[in-house]
């Protein structure tokens, strides 16, 4: 569809004003004008009508005087010298008509030539009559003799002075309305240019917020409407601004959901994969082993190697299904503790002890070097979380190594005091890539790795969850080469209890 052409706003209202400035002026004018006119006229009759007032009584003394003339042949004889007469006292050209509307006289050297008879027939009814032509104004008067008439008066007069004072006071409203009109469309399109240009900052205001462009302050300060807008304007920026924020960091942190479910999914498939896997490889010894019993049940040295080979693998069936049950529970079901305050060197001696004879079998030694004190956690929990940070410490050892176990009560300025148990290996160490990863459920460092010491990627998710759920922490410190440090954090007494 083809655009319009634009008019700006400015152009639109400076042309409003100007023609409101035009009318009020052309009105103004007018009525003035006509007023002037009306009051020039309206001075005029009530000039004659004085005059004839006063030659008619003139003309009266004069009839009464010379009474020995008829009515008809007064103005006859005396018309001249009373025309005269009349002339002087008025300061008017007069000249006189009789009753028949014939010239008996005037005051002016030559006799009028202007046609009078429709004027004359209006003054024999006894009205007054008026003739202009051009700048010249007759004025006919009918002249009485009390309830008689007698003849007609005729006042000449000159309309050229009021002719030019109207003129030049049309003049001067000509002047005056394009000098004010002017001036006032100048004054109100500048004026209104300031206004559209503060209603176009307020535009373009508006256009950088929605490209995104947020305000800093108010594009218009000022104390009327537009500021207020402007005020508007700058407040809806700020909140579209914060929206917009928090949509953006609604998003990311979608996003990484969403990458994080997928990963989790990935590892869960590789997890099923892996646990299938590690379930069908003892199964598949334990059938071995079942079918070579039904085949030697006389030979004792085979006996004795299947009954060691079926006890170990089911008791590594029975380790992987019991961790996974243990993660799924805690992260379905909201894993129930019971905690107390556990006498925490006894239960890491139980510790050492159940792992004594794996670490003997690996060549593995363990130092204990334990402090008396007490931890707020439930026991069973925190004995599954040592075991199986020191069983990690066994498992990915090197043939001569060694595990020290360490215990400390840790106090800072302002904080409740906490005990701190540190297991230090000299293992092969958690690859650098892997150091953030390794608490999370079903990862595991390597597939290798995993199948050759027996791991599932569920310890370490299961210590974490396990220490969190205690209002503890456990944490890797450092690692490599030589060997690995995890630090367990639990506190001395029941956190929700306040202490002096």
């Amino acid at each position: 569809m083809r655009r319009r052409p634009r008019i700006s706003l400015k152009w639109k209202v400076a042309l409003l004003l100007a023609l409101l400035l035009t009318s009020v002026l052309v009105v103004l004018s007018v009525l003035v004008l006509a007023g002037i006119r009306e009051d020039q006229r309206t001075r005029l009759e009530q000039s004659f009508a004085q005059e004839a007032e006063a030659a008619n009584l003139r003309v009266r003394q004069e009839f009464l005087l010379d009474s020995k003339l008829e009515r008809d042949e007064f103005l006859t004889e005396a018309g001249q010298r009373l025309a005269v007469e009349l002339g002087s006292q008025s300061g008017l050209p007069v000249t006189l008509y009789n009753q028949e509307g014939v010239f008996v006289g005037t005051s002016l050297p030559f006799q009028p030539k202007m046609d009078v008879s429709d004027a004359l027939a209006q003054t024999a009814v006894g009205r007054s009559a008026y003739i202009t032509e051009g700048d010249q104004l007759l004025y006919l008067a009918p002249l009485r003799n009390t309830e008689q008439s007698i003849g007609t008066i005729q006042f000449h007069a000159s309309l050229a002075e009021q002719h030019a004072f109207y003129d030049r006071i049309q003049s001067l409203f000509i002047v005056t309305g394009i000098t004010v009109l002017v001036v006032g469309f100048l004054i109100g399109f500048l004026y209104v240019w300031r206004q559209v240009h503060v209603i176009s900052r307020l535009n373009r205001a508006a256009q950088r917020i929605g490209e995104g462009i947020y305000l800093t302050e108010p594009t218009v300060k000022r104390s009327d409407e537009l500021g207020e807008l402007a005020l508007g304007i700058f407040e809806m920026s700020g909140r579209i601004s914060s929206s917009v924020s928090q949509l953006t960091e609604e998003k990311s942190k979608l996003l990484e959901a969403i990458a994080r479910l997928q990963e989790l999914e990935q590892q869960q498939k590789q997890f099923i994969g892996n646990i299938s896997h590690e379930l069908k490889t003892p199964l598949t010894s334990i059938l071995a082993y079942a079918d070579l019993l039904e085949m030697y049940q006389d030979d004792p040295k085979l006996l004795e190697e299947a009954r060691l080979q079926i006890g170990r693998e089911a008791q590594r069936l029975y380790g992987l299904v019991e961790k996974a049950l243990q993660l799924s529970a805690m992260d379905i079901y909201e894993f129930e503790t019971k905690a107390e305050a556990v006498d925490l060197k006894p239960l890491l001696q139980e510790a050492v002890m159940r792992l004594q004879g794996k670490a003997d079998q690996r060549d593995i030694t363990i130092q204990a070097n334990l402090t008396e004190g007490t931890v707020w956690a439930d026991p069973e929990n925190l004995m599954h979380m040592v075991v199986n940070l020191l069983d990690n410490g066994i498992k990915y050892n090197k043939p001569g190594g060694s595990v020290m176990m360490t215990n400390e009560v840790r106090t800072s300025p302002g904080q409740p005091d906490s005990m701190t148990i540190k297991l230090q290996d000299t293992g092969i160490g958690i690859p650098e890539e892997a150091r953030e990863r390794v608490f999370e459920p079903f990862y595991t460092v390597s597939g290798d790795r995993s199948r050759l010491h027996g791991g599932t990627g569920l310890g370490l998710s299961l210590v974490r969850s396990l220490a969190i759920k205690q209002n503890g922490s456990v944490e890797l410190k450092q690692t490599g080469p030589n060997g690995s440090l995890f630090v367990i954090t639990l506190p001395v007494r029941d956190p929700n209890i306040a202490h002096d």
